[in-house]
């Protein structure tokens, strides 16, 4: 997704909610996207979302399934991976390693991962609304096929490049065959190689990914055509204060393949309301910004929640009430 820089109009409003009252009227104003909202945050990583991923790890048996698109994405990100690679590994097999993870994180049932999936084992206080306006607002952390996460992998992404299956699979491809290829050239056998591709995924910890990547060798993927690249989230174009951006709508409900997740008793952390997410550009930093309009969400106004990038959101959320954000694709919200 791509984030435009807004005009100068920003700089009045940034003065504005510095101050925290509307010029002239001595009334709070409305706080915006960016680092000027109220704060959340101070909680650390979740244990026990850990233990849950390890516990739900195994894949029922029977054919894996991927949708067709982000396979597509995958296997052609893990041939270039392979392709500049330090090491010889093959297109196949650098396409096993870097899908090994998904089911086992994701998609227990077999079924094709959903892009769309969003965590639901992070249920911190430090990622819900602190002024709790709706259960919905609620910032999960872990997305994609890959749940590239803020503490780690997904530190400098957003939920829309992390749900966006062709972006996450060149991140992922060549992540993966970068450390295989360490380990090998430092004398680890394949199996040993792998793991050290896979340490960073709980769901990996138990021997499940290796598992996958034995029945992937034996038998491949089922192709699913009804799972595109964003599992049923929808790219949209949004003005926000008077400048436009790139938006992704993510409303779980609409989920592609596997959607246990969006379940209410999955686990413990909420269903969130669907939402806008979008990259906004603040005083030289760059925000993740998932934004829930009223209409969608139950709140009585919009809300906001921004990331800035590179920062764990369980360390730091920015909370503030909204009313400026069109849908232009859709002619929804403040049009």
């Amino acid at each position: 997704m791509v984030s435009r820089q807004r005009g100068p109009a920003r700089k009045i409003a940034i003065l504005v909610a510095s101050l925290g009252f509307t010029i002239g009227l001595g009334v709070p104003a409305a706080l915006a996207a960016g680092g000027g909202g109220v704060n959340s945050g101070g909680g650390g990583d979740n244990p026990r979302a850990d233990q849950l991923r390890r516990d739900r790890a195994w894949v029922a048996p029977g054919p894996l399934v991927f949708g067709a698109e982000p396979y597509e994405a995958a296997s052609s990100a893990a041939a270039t991976a392979a392709g500049a690679a330090n090491c010889t590994i093959s297109a196949q097999v650098a396409t096993n390693l870097t899908l090994s993870t998904t089911w086992p994180e994701v998609a227990g049932s077999g079924e094709a991962p959903s892009p769309m999936t969003l965590s639901r084992y992070d249920d911190q206080t430090s990622l819900a609304d602190p002024e709790r306006r709706a259960k919905g607002l609620f910032f999960n952390p872990g997305v994609g096929i890959w749940q590239l996460d803020s503490a780690g992998l997904g530190a400098g992404e957003t939920a829309a490049t992390a749900i966006d299956s062709v972006g996450a699979a060149k991140k992922m491809a060549t992540y993966m065959v970068n450390k295989y290829c360490a380990a090998i050239n430092g004398g680890s056998t394949a199996a040993s190689a792998r793991a050290a591709a896979w340490k960073g995924w709980h769901a990996c910890d138990t021997g499940s990914c290796e598992s996958i990547y034995q029945r992937l060798e034996a038998g491949g993927v089922t192709k699913d055509d009804s799972v595109n690249r964003y599992g049923g989230a929808q790219p949209r174009t949004c003005t926000y204060e008077g400048a436009e951006y790139d938006c992704l709508h993510v409303d779980p409900s609409k989920a592609q393949g596997e959607d246990a997740w969006t379940a209410p008793d999955f686990g413990p952390a909420p269903v969130p309301e669907p939402f806008y997410v979008f990259t906004y550009a603040e005083g030289g930093k760059k925000y993740e910004v998932r934004y829930w309009l009223k209409a969608e969400s139950g709140a009585d106004t919009d809300v906001s929640a921004s990331r800035e990038l590179g920062v764990n959101a369980r360390t730091k959320l920015s909370w503030a009430e909204e009313s400026g954000l069109c849908d232009t694709t859709t002619g929804t919200g403040n049009c």
